[in-house]
């Protein structure tokens, strides 16, 4: 599990329309731990018990502040409508050291596919690439400019030719995915974040246009999955002390867990993040997270507890 520290909310500024951003300075040290490129950082929201995840946007070589951009999503439990109507200048906060599980591959060709706030974790990857001198392109696509996060930062970027703008509002210029997946090179590797439906299109034409899995690269914000809660309970063991508890349809893992002791870290609660991801030794697992790949959900070894279930009558966890 990450470390914590304290930082400062040095700037509070809205980069565009329904997006905050917060620049955040260390409160007790010089400079704040580096971090790379598609890395996050958790952030534990004033107004109650509650930690977020939100992608490093600034240049990964800067060590003075870490910058974040935060949506407001109208259907909000706390996360995103703390950010934007708790969090003053000056404020202080706790968040994570940052971890990465969106790293960049090394190759020498990337194209970054963004959608909406999806753009966040992909900015930080286009400016470290402009630095090492690895050919890129970067696809954004947004409804319209207004609503378009670092329209100006990127126009006005030393990368600036090799950004392509959409806006999915306006006809003129689609965003049209499986020509531009068509074009991929055999050494590109793709890296898209954004809406579940963008991703899933990208993973698909990927797959039509002969790219292998291997070379597309994911990171969701949200779990636009209906979760399945099953109608029978289910039983989990802990393969360590042999405990065995009883999962109710309306209950997830880690919340049994929890209540009986039990450790495991959870943060998103709804399968994004991978924080509460655990082992599983004997079981089928009803997979409902949308970090694992297809291929790591298959393997059957790991499920995020915070909403995947079991298919069979019981799991034993490796804890």
């Amino acid at each position: 599990m990450s470390e914590t520290l304290e930082v400062v909310v040095h700037r509070r500024y809205y980069e565009a329309e329904g997006i905050l951003c917060l620049e955040l300075h260390p409160a007790q040290t010089e400079s704040l731990p580096a971090f790379t490129a598609g890395a996050h950082i958790d952030v534990h929201v004033p107004g109650g018990e509650i930690v977020r995840q939100y992608s490093l946007v600034n240049d990964p070589r800067e060590t003075h502040r870490y910058v974040i951009a935060v949506q407001l999503d109208p259907a909000s439990r706390g996360g995103s409508a703390g950010v934007h109507h708790f969090i003053q200048e000056g404020q202080r906060l706790t968040i994570s050291t940052p971890r990465n599980h969106f790293e960049l591959v090394d190759a020498p060709q990337f194209m970054l596919i963004a959608g909406g706030i999806g753009i966040t974790p992909l900015l930080a990857m286009a400016q470290h690439l402009h630095q090492q001198h690895i050919d890129f392109s970067l696809h954004y696509v947004a409804r319209t400019q207004a609503r378009m996060a670092f329209y100006d930062v990127l126009c006005a970027s030393p990368f600036a030719e090799k950004v392509h703008l959409y806006f999915s509002d306006e006809a003129e210029k689609p965003l049209v995915l499986p020509q531009l997946l068509q074009s991929v090179a055999t050494t590109t590797h793709v890296y898209v974040c954004g809406p579940s439906s963008l991703i899933q299109a990208v993973v698909e034409l990927a797959d039509l246009a002969h790219i292998e899995p291997e070379r597309v690269h994911r990171e969701y914000f949200n779990n636009e999955v209906a979760l399945d809660h099953g109608a029978a309970p289910f039983e989990v063991r802990i393969a360590s002390t042999g405990q065995r508890f009883i999962v109710e349809a309306d209950q997830t893992i880690s919340q049994v867990l929890e209540a009986h002791d039990v450790f495991v870290p959870v943060s998103c609660e709804e399968g994004v993040c991978g924080t509460c991801l655990t082992g599983v030794l004997e079981g089928e697992i009803n997979h409902q997270d949308v970090y694992l790949t297809d291929e790591e959900k298959a393997a059957n070894n790991q499920m995020a507890v915070c909403c995947s279930r079991a298919r069979s009558a019981y799991l034993v966890l490796d804890l």
